[in-house]
């Protein structure tokens, strides 16, 4: 509710942090709840500065924590689009993300293909609304993934932003040159991190960002050596957040911008990515994008796919994950791992429960009743958001008002 929202960024001016959020399904009730907690503050909408993933399309793909079916999911996104152009001109509404497809088993030419694919959905869904391009697009970024082909994922970066700013370009007539600025945040891969000898993942940590930077990426997280096994400890934490500061401030790779440009093999990798992507997103657009592929089960299909080769190379010992299938210890030394306490879920619904008991139940179900009839109907639907979390409305509720409109996405069974 927005008094958790209050409590979360209390003593925090909200126009002076920019605030980044990892949600997606939700992201519409987020923002408004972030919107009024910069009411509550005296900042207006336009001095919020920050990012929503909010990227739905590769929920429904490969994270599966999807509410509602693709459609009216698209049209909150594009609801919270529109209204930030105009109303919160500093916030990115959408961060675009090839991570989690890349996690969940994709290589590095499908990421890009796909993760570009959703950007041109999102984009003609803005279109198709009278938005014009270059109203919304600088504001638009990206959320890739790192693993450990160091060369493959250099050029694969070099590649995403290529292709973004020649489909900007020439297929969406972009002017504003910030309009085709590929943005790009880069969080080091999860996925490749090993249970077993958890001191190993310290390297593959380094090593894969040092091949984001030398990509071209604008923002970095490092993972923790620990996450394959729990939440990182905070000394696991610091490791990680000290790598990427020596990458920054020791490695000099950050003095020149694409470093490894002219490198025969590089050259030659971003060529052949940028040749395989650009014929999935051919063969994306035949089937009528995104959405029709995300229906078809396309993708998901592509994916398991490829994550079940990529399991068999590995149980065949083809593909050598060091303290794994080689190199491996006969007995693991014991880790220290992160505890969490419990009684703050109790907490938090022992709160909960006084909200509804204090705030005006009348006056909630008025607005939720009204957000529901415009949910119906055409209208821009953030602004009954805004006015919802304002009455004290919770999260689920805004939530489970929009199920009885939009209904629940049943998935496709797809291999």
């Amino acid at each position: 509710s927005l008094k958790d929202m209050m409590t979360c960024f209390s003593g925090i001016p909200l126009d002076k942090v920019s605030t980044s959020m990892t949600i997606n399904a939700t992201a519409s009730t987020l923002l408004s709840l972030y919107i009024a907690t910069g009411e509550s503050q005296g900042v207006t909408s336009s001095a919020l500065r920050g990012t929503t993933q909010n990227d739905i399309l590769k929920e429904y793909i490969a994270r599966n924590t999807y509410i509602y079916p693709p459609r009216p999911s698209m049209r909150l996104i594009g609801d919270m689009i529109e209204y930030c152009s105009k109303k919160v001109q500093q916030w990115y509404p959408i961060s675009i993300s090839g991570y989690h497809m890349r996690e969940a088993g994709c290589n590095a030419v499908q990421e890009v293909a796909f993760t570009i694919a959703n950007g041109i959905e999102y984009i003609e869904t803005c279109i198709a609304r009278g938005l014009k391009i270059d109203d919304f697009a600088p504001r638009l970024s990206f959320f890739f993934c790192c693993t450990n082909e160091f060369l493959e994922e250099v050029a694969k970066f070099r590649v995403a932003r290529r292709i973004y700013a020649k489909i900007l370009k020439e297929r969406f007539h972009a002017h504003d040159p910030k309009s085709i600025h590929l943005r790009f945040h880069v969080q080091t891969s999860g996925e490749s991190l090993t249970a077993q000898q958890p001191d190993n993942n310290i390297v593959r940590v380094a090593i894969q960002s040092m091949a984001a930077v030398l990509g071209g990426a604008q923002s970095l997280h490092t993972n923790s050596k620990d996450e394959a096994l729990a939440l990182p400890t905070e000394a696991a934490v610091k490791i990680a957040l000290r790598t990427q500061q020596i990458v920054a401030h020791e490695s000099g790779i950050t003095k020149t911008v694409d470093p490894l440009a002219g490198s025969y093999y590089v050259e030659h990798l971003t060529d052949e990515i940028e040749d395989q992507v650009n014929k999935y997103l051919k063969k994306i657009d035949r089937m009528g994008g995104s959405l029709a592929g995300i229906e078809r089960g396309f993708f998901q299909s592509e994916i398991r796919q490829n994550a079940y080769r990529l399991k068999q190379e590995i149980d065949k010992g083809e593909r050598i994950i060091v303290g794994v299938n080689k190199f491996a210890d006969t007995v693991e030394a014991k880790q220290d791992l992160l505890r969490i306490d419990n009684s703050i879920e109790v907490k938090q619904t022992t709160s909960l429960k006084e909200l509804r008991n204090t705030r005006d139940n009348k006056k909630v179900e008025d607005i939720l009743s009204k957000m529901k009839s415009a949910s119906e109907k055409e209208e821009n639907l953030m602004p009954y958001i805004i006015n919802a979390v304002k009455s004290y409305a919770t999260l689920g509720e805004i939530s489970n008002t929009f199920r009885e409109v939009f209904g629940i996405y049943q998935p496709k069974e797809t291999f």
